[in-house]
């Protein structure tokens, strides 16, 4: 039988990772040598005394959202120095299943946009393409399981922030239902926590430890789904004016619903009505706006902050807070029939509206220009007009990568009901095989 490496040593290969493509990718805003290989020497002690688990001594990376005792939550910014006095509950379940943290990942300022850069940490790139962007908000963890530092990092989806860096990056990124994993929750409800890996089988793995479904995701994604009826659309949400669609997304999304016919799926073309759209479409804005107020007004140092992200709390002070709960009941009530309203089980769509962007496509600090949080923010829902939805409404998302020839990555995103995560991983996992 193979011997299996210990974590001791996963963990110092993983780390020699993390120096060398450092100065290149700026995927990793902190290294913790030493507090990555006590955890290493932990999870093979525990392992030694019996203990088996499939995630036990795999090295991981954190998105530096999320409280760890003795490291400051920088969330890419100046504005935030004080360490965390206690675990938050993300990396105290972490520490539970014997995974080994070996650095906090990168991340845009308060997690606001869609490209990884910030006058703190500098521009993160893209591994398979050094010019463009990895994507956001959790663009460091995307590089990180991209380049190979480790299979898995943690991240976090507020607006499309799991399935962005994934589409980026040529990697599958799953955002599982609102409220199915601890340290979620921001954005007033928007944001759930999840991962980046390179396949689906460790990331069911991982929701299955740390989360709660009323199915188990890693059994699901070898299971069948049964027939399913399946709406495609490639009508973004009117956050603002859409960019044309790439044609290589274009085909994307033609050569997945044609594997999905292939499968024996109904699938046919749908439209989400424009009144929804557009109520929906102010119900994110206004969440998002007021979570980045309400993040910033939390800064120890607020004078600190990028420009942009005063503009995005100034425009978020201004929003009642009778309008914000009226946004939060909206997302509740839609999400809860917007699927039967289309008559589907599931729902295919682009997840942005080409390719990943280049790393200076949007300006700001890290690039020594200045421009307006809200008009940052404006451009990048142009491109970005397919993922905030499903956060509004609480549902679960996958993006998948497609090979279109076209070189740089292209992807589509599925979607199901809420709390129906086992039977998106399932189709997810044969459209992926089919696509294979």
């Amino acid at each position: 039988m193979e011997q299996r490496a210990s974590s001791q040593d996963r963990t110092r290969a993983a780390l020699a990772r993390a120096h060398e493509v450092a100065p290149t990718l700026r995927a990793f805003v902190e290294i913790d040598d030493d507090g990555a290989l006590a955890a290493a020497r932990e999870a093979d002690r525990r392992r030694a005394a019996g203990e088996e688990s499939p995630l036990l001594g795999t090295p991981i990376a954190v998105k530096d959202d999320v409280d760890a005792a003795g490291h400051v939550t920088a969330l890419g910014s100046r504005a935030f120095t004080r360490p965390a006095a206690t675990d938050g509950a993300l990396v105290a379940a972490l520490h539970r299943v014997g995974l080994v943290p070996v650095g906090r990942t990168a991340l845009p300022e308060l997690a606001a946009f869609g490209v990884t850069d910030s006058a703190r940490y500098g521009i993160t790139r893209n591994p398979p393409a050094l010019g463009r962007t990895p994507g956001g908000s959790s663009g460091g963890s995307a590089a990180a399981v991209a380049a190979g530092v480790v299979p898995i990092a943690t991240a976090s989806d507020g607006a499309g922030s799991i399935r962005i860096p994934a589409a980026c990056c040529g990697l599958p990124g799953f955002k599982p239902t609102q409220g199915t994993m601890p340290s979620s929750g921001g954005w007033h409800g928007l944001a759930t926590q999840g991962c980046l890996t390179r396949d689906l089988g460790l990331a069911a793995d991982y929701l299955d430890a740390i989360g709660s479904f009323p199915e188990p995701l890693r059994r699901a994604l070898d299971s069948d789904p049964g027939l399913l009826r399946v709406g495609v659309t490639v009508d973004p949400l009117p956050l603002a004016p859409p960019l044309a669609l790439d044609p290589h997304v274009a085909g994307a999304v033609r050569l997945v619903a044609d594997r999905l016919t292939d499968l024996g799926h109904r699938v046919r073309p749908v439209r989400i009505r424009g009144d929804r759209a557009q109520a929906a479409a102010i119900a994110v804005t206004t969440r998002i706006l007021a979570g980045l107020h309400d993040t910033a007004a939390g800064a120890d140092h607020p004078e600190l902050l990028e420009p942009r992200i005063r503009d995005l709390a100034r425009a978020g002070a201004v929003i009642p807070a009778g309008a914000v709960r009226a946004a939060v009941a909206h997302g509740r009530r839609w999400g809860a029939r917007v699927l039967d309203e289309l008559g589907v089980d599931v729902l295919l769509t682009p997840t942005m509206r080409g390719p990943a962007p280049r790393v200076d496509r949007w300006g700001g600090p890290a690039h020594g220009t200045r421009v307006g949080g809200v008009t940052t923010l404006t451009s990048m829902g142009r491109f970005y007009a397919h993922t905030p939805l499903f956060n509004h409404t609480g549902q679960p998302a996958v993006t998948l990568p497609v090979d279109t020839g076209a070189g740089l990555p292209r992807a589509v995103q599925l979607v199901a009901a809420r709390d129906r995560d086992a039977l998106l991983m399932s189709v997810a996992g044969r459209v992926m095989s089919a696509m294979r």
